[in-house]
């Protein structure tokens, strides 16, 4: 503001100076007008203020605007020396002659906002301004048309998911970080739905194949009995095979059954305190009493101390009598069947470990054996299943807060290692 009242008063000044004659009079000169004009221009002043010059008895000799005396007279008091208007500065230019006498003096009147800003002033931060918003819409305009086209690529390849077509490629060549994640997860998720599809379709065949069998076995062997293509001791033998498959069919549909129900969450998990070396010692009991057409050699390891833990004795079980029957599966016949279970306790956790004599597990199958309806190319060839009891005994596990992993696995037989919360 106060730059803008100092380039008035040059302008008051030079205004003055043109106005006084060699004789010590005002004559205002033809082109005031023009001249004036281009000083506003020059020194980027508001061209609407208004200039006046008066003599020395205070009559208006010239205005710019050109307005006539009464209302040049009503815009500044009667001293010449304020404006009438509050809105308005004065700035006010002697005009003295030779003899340094004061003869008049130039007004010049603007209001106080164009002071502050002018109107050049105005216009150029309206257009930045624009510039800005403009520049910004475009911006966001070609950046929403970038990134909405991978993820238009992703939406489509999704309804291709959601049709079932798993063979997704996006071909997107983008520098945005999170647009690339976001592709190589959805291209990650789209194989491994295509995995789980495939791995589903062959599950259920595998799970219909081997419900199939034994309804098979059982349906000749019975109708062989009915048609007497067998009799006495050998319809007896037959009826007994028909037996020991409906047995077997049994325990797989159980599986079924009991895997469904604790994926559901329909399974109900007791936490009562346990003392472990009394229900071990009751299950492998139990076991053996079961089992008494194979010489079995039960060799129990548990600590004098009493040990307990928070769990469900019946899951426990479950999972002890799964581990119990997966090792008599294993074991040659031909050699006496041994196990061996210890108990120990580590820190927060017991620790009670299974080791057989059986077999083992095959090196490219140890890592998927809790995988469920997986079966090795060995134990799908010896014994009939569906691949779920290593699998079940696991999720009872970690439900009860506690783990069941695969110790070591050799020729010489395998050991499973339950850990459970003291």
């Amino acid at each position: 503001m106060d730059n803008r009242l100092k380039t008035a008063g040059l302008l008051g000044q030079e205004v003055a100076d043109r106005v006084t004659s060699d004789n010590g009079t005002i004559v205002i000169p033809q082109r005031l007008d023009g001249i004036i004009q281009n000083r506003l221009k020059f020194f980027n002043l508001d061209e609407y203020m208004c200039i006046m010059i008066a003599n020395e008895k205070g009559q208006f000799l010239f205005s710019m605007p050109n307005l006539p005396q009464d209302k040049l007279s009503k815009k500044l008091t009667p001293d010449l020396a304020e404006p009438t208007d509050k809105r308005y500065m004065a700035v006010n230019t002697p005009i003295f002659n030779e003899q340094g006498v004061k003869i008049g003096q130039v007004t010049l009147l603007q209001s106080k906002k164009s002071l502050t800003y002018s109107p050049n002033e105005i216009i150029l931060v309206v257009v930045l301004l624009s510039t800005l918003i403009i520049s910004g819409w475009l911006t966001i305009y070609w950046l929403s048309r970038k990134l909405s086209r991978p993820i238009q690529l992703v939406a489509d390849a999704a309804k291709q998911i959601r049709a079932g077509n798993y063979d997704v490629n996006l071909d997107i060549d983008t520098r945005e970080q999170e647009i690339t994640e976001l592709v190589q997860s959805f291209e990650e998720m789209a194989q491994r739905l295509k995995q789980l599809e495939e791995w589903r379709a062959l599950s259920l065949a595998g799970v219909t194949h081997e419900l199939k069998t034994p309804v098979t076995s059982i349906k000749g062997l019975v109708m062989a009995v009915r048609e007497e293509v067998v009799t006495q001791d050998e319809a007896k033998e037959f009826l007994d095979i028909a037996l020991k498959e409906s047995d077997r069919m049994e325990r797989m549909i159980a599986d079924l059954l009991d895997y469904n129900a604790f994926t559901s969450g329909s399974v109900e998990i007791q936490s009562d305190r346990l003392h472990l070396q009394l229900l071990i010692s009751e299950i492998a009991y139990q076991w053996k009493i079961t089992h008494e057409s194979y010489p079995v050699d039960m060799i129990l390891d548990l600590p004098e101390e009493p040990l307990y833990t928070m769990g469900d004795s019946l899951r426990i079980q479950q999972i002890f009598v799964n581990l119990l029957n997966n090792g008599l599966q294993a074991v040659d016949k031909s050699i006496p069947i041994q196990f061996r279970i210890r108990m120990y306790a580590e820190q927060q956790y017991v620790h009670v470990e299974v080791t057989d004599n059986g077999t083992g597990v095959a090196p490219e199958d140890q890592s998927h054996i809790f995988e469920r309806f997986y079966r090795g190319d060995c134990k799908k060839r010896s014994v009939r299943g569906l691949g779920l009891g290593l699998t079940y005994s696991q999720l009872l596990a970690r439900a009860q807060g506690g783990e069941l992993r695969l110790r070591q696995s050799s020729s010489a037989g395998s050991t499973f290692a339950l850990q459970l919360p003291r």
